[in-house]
């Protein structure tokens, strides 16, 4: 009786250490989210695009490895400008990627496209519960670094690697400096809710649209917008990114005929030039 106990457990020893190495101890261990794969190096930067869905950035880079994409998605991005010494030695911008950082080195007029969500919420038909979705994007473009640098402090800041969030969206103008900056992500974002007492867009976009489980559409609506603008539009306009590298053209504001311009200053103030709009989109936006 005794030896079949024994048996037994030794049995059950065995299966259960068995068990523990097939089965993960940690099974959500190897999900992660992570950019884009890209050997490590200095890139130069052909254009840049900002989505404001989840805040993640897609670069254009010229020179890459063979058999790697020259395009590079990330969310986390670091920013900085462009030393004196490398303006003067003739430095276009250019991305740097070090120790699994990415650090955007940009001229002062460098332009990043940005991609703007404009959400509604709507009610499914299928389940009767409210959802946050996009119901289209607009274009307008973003630099984070034009403008007059004023003080030492700011100066010191600019050179060195921080993270930036962009000013509050204004449609179809330029949007110059930044809404909110840090050491970390979240330091940008506290800034900006001081300034504009709610969080960055892409912040709350990220808590909806991952709550609600809706993009849909996006890609139709926006296509449907850009076809309905080549056909009311007469003339392009078209405009290059800041690098100045390469022939590729990023697209202009094509919701307008007519616009009127008017030069910023200052630096961070997060203002937009004002443009006067014939024949614009009357969609109520928020």
């Amino acid at each position: 009786m005794l030896k079949k106990l024994l048996a037994g457990l030794l049995c059950l020893t065995l299966f259960w250490t068995m068990w523990g190495e097939v089965t993960p101890r940690h099974p959500h261990a190897s999900i992660a989210i992570a950019a884009t794969s890209l050997q490590e190096g200095q890139y130069p930067v052909q254009q840049a695009e900002y989505n404001d869905a989840n805040g993640e950035y897609t670069l254009m880079l010229l020179n890459t490895p063979r058999g790697q994409s020259p395009r590079y998605t990330t969310s986390d991005l670091q920013m900085m400008s462009l030393t004196e010494e490398e303006v003067s030695a003739g430095q276009r911008s250019y991305f740097n990627l070090e120790n699994g950082q990415a650090v955007l080195h940009l001229a002062q007029d460098f332009h990043i496209e940005y991609v703007h969500n404009v959400t509604e919420t709507q009610t499914n038909p299928q389940t009767g519960q409210t959802e946050t979705v996009v119901v289209r994007r607009e274009s307008s473009f973003w630099t984070p670094f034009a403008g007059a640098i004023a003080g030492q402090v700011v100066a010191n800041m600019l050179f060195a690697p921080h993270y930036y969030v962009p000013p509050m969206y204004q449609p179809g103008g330029m949007m110059t400096g930044y809404g909110g900056y840090g050491t970390t992500y979240s330091q940008a974002v506290n800034r900006y809710q001081k300034t504009y007492n709610e969080p960055p867009a892409a912040v709350k976009n990220r808590q909806q649209l991952r709550t609600t489980g809706s993009l849909r559409n996006s890609t139709k609506s926006r296509n449907s917008n850009k076809t309905k603008a080549n056909t009311r539009r007469t003339r392009t306009q078209t405009r290059s990114t800041g690098s100045g590298f390469g022939s590729s053209r990023l697209r202009g504001n094509t919701n307008s005929r007519s616009t009127t311009r008017k030069r910023t200053s200052g630096f961070g103030s997060g203002r937009s030039s004002s443009r006067s709009r014939v024949g614009g989109f009357g969609r109520r936006r928020r």
